[in-house]
C-alpha cells in the first residue's frame, strides 16, 4: 500500500533514517530510484531492495517502544508460520528489531512479488479487472484462510458491543452485535493490499479472528466509490456476502469505516457506507 508521506517532517525524517539503518542491518540496497511506499499515517515505509538473497521488498515499521510487541507487531511472522502457502503472499525472509529513544522499529525483508498492487489507495477510485482466474484464486485463498486455527484476534466482541449501536444508530431499528459465526480473516483486505495479475495478499499485521465474511465485506466497502467493481465483488463473493453472516460482516465493516472517517480517513466514502448499511437492513 502507498499513502502520501506524512506532513510531519520529523516523522518523515525519522522513518527515512530508520530505513537507512535497516539497509545496513539486513545487508540490502535500495532499487528503482529509491521508491517509497508509505503506510497509514507514516507508521510504515517500504520499497524495493536488492541483496545477497536477490530482489526483495524492505518494510520498516515504527511503534512507540512501550506498545511494541502486540498483535500488530507479530502479525507478519505469525502469518509466515501459521498461514498455509496456498494463501498467496510474499515470503518473509528476515526480521530485525531495535529501539531508538521512545520508538521501536522492525525491518521486515520480503521476497519481491510479481506484478503490482491493484490500487495505490485502499479506497478504489477506478474500475479494476483482474481476470477470472484472479477471482477464483481470491475465493480459494479466503476459504483456506478462514479455517486457520489462531489465538490472534482481528475484531473483538467488546468493540462490536460498543461501536455498532453508536455508528449504526441512524438505522430504523437496532442491530444485533453478535456475529452469526466467527472465522479467521486477513483483517485489512483492500485493493492496495492485493496484487495482480497474479493474486498476492500483502500486509499481514492485523490478521486474526473476525466475524465470518469480514474480508469480503471489507473489500466490497472499499469498492463502493466504483459501482462497477463493487457489483463485481458482490457477484464473485456472493456465497459469502449474500449470507446472514456476510450481511452482518458488512455492518461491522461499515461501523469501523464510519468511525475511521470521523478521524479523517476517507470521509468521501461516508454517504455510500450509510446507504449500504440501510440496504443490509432491508
Amino acid at each position: 500500500m502507498s499513502w502520501e508521506p506524512e506532513d510531519d517532517a520529523e516523522v518523515v525524517a525519522g522513518m527515512r533514517a530508520a530505513r537507512a539503518a535497516a539497509f545496513g542491518r539486513l545487508g540490502v540496497v535500495p532499487d528503482m530510484g529509491g521508491t517509497e511506499a508509505w503506510g497509514w499515517r507514516g507508521r510504515t515505509l517500504g520499497g524495493p531492495v536488492s541483496g545477497p538473497l536477490g530482489s526483495g521488498w524492505l518494510r520498516v515499521v515504527r511503534s512507540p517502544a512501550d506498545k511494541a510487541g502486540g498483535k500488530w507487531w507479530s502479525g507478519p511472522e505469525d502469518a509466515e508460520r501459521l498461514v498455509p502457502r496456498e494463501v498467496p503472499r510474499p515470503r518473509l525472509r528476515l526480521v530485525q528489531r531495535w529501539v531508538e529513544g521512545e520508538d521501536a522499529y522492525a525491518a521486515e525483508l520480503y521476497e519481491r512479488v510479481d506484478g503490482g498492487v491493484l490500487s495505490s489507495t485502499p479506497v478504489l477510485t477506478a474500475a479494476v479487472s483482474p481476470g477470472e482466474g484472479w477471482w477464483g484464486a481470491l475465493r480459494g485463498a479466503l476459504g483456506r484462510l478462514s479455517v486457520v486455527p489462531t489465538g490472534r484476534v482481528a475484531v473483538r466482541q467488546a468493540y462490536l458491543d460498543r461501536a455498532m449501536p453508536r455508528y449504526l444508530g441512524f438505522l430504523d431499528r437496532p442491530v444485533s452485535t453478535v456475529p452469526p459465526a466467527w472465522s479467521t480473516a486477513h483483517g485489512d483486505l483492500h485493493w492496495a493490499n492485493l496484487t495482480g495479475p497474479r493474486l498476492g495478499v500483502l500486509d499481514w499485521e492485523g490478521w486474526g479472528t473476525a466475524p465470518a465474511g469480514y474480508d469480503a465485506a471489507l473489500l466490497h466497502a472499499y469498492s463502493l466509490a466504483v459501482p462497477e467493481t463493487a457489483a463485481r465483488v458482490r457477484r464473485e463473493l456472493s456465497e459469502v456476502l449474500d449470507s446472514p453472516a456476510g450481511r452482518f460482516a458488512e455492518l461491522v465493516v461499515i461501523t469501523e469505516l464510519l468511525q475511521s472517517a470521523e478521524r479523517g480517513d476517507h470521509p468521501a466514502l461516508v454517504p455510500a457506507l450509510r446507504r449500504r448499511a440501510v440496504e443490509c437492513r432491508a
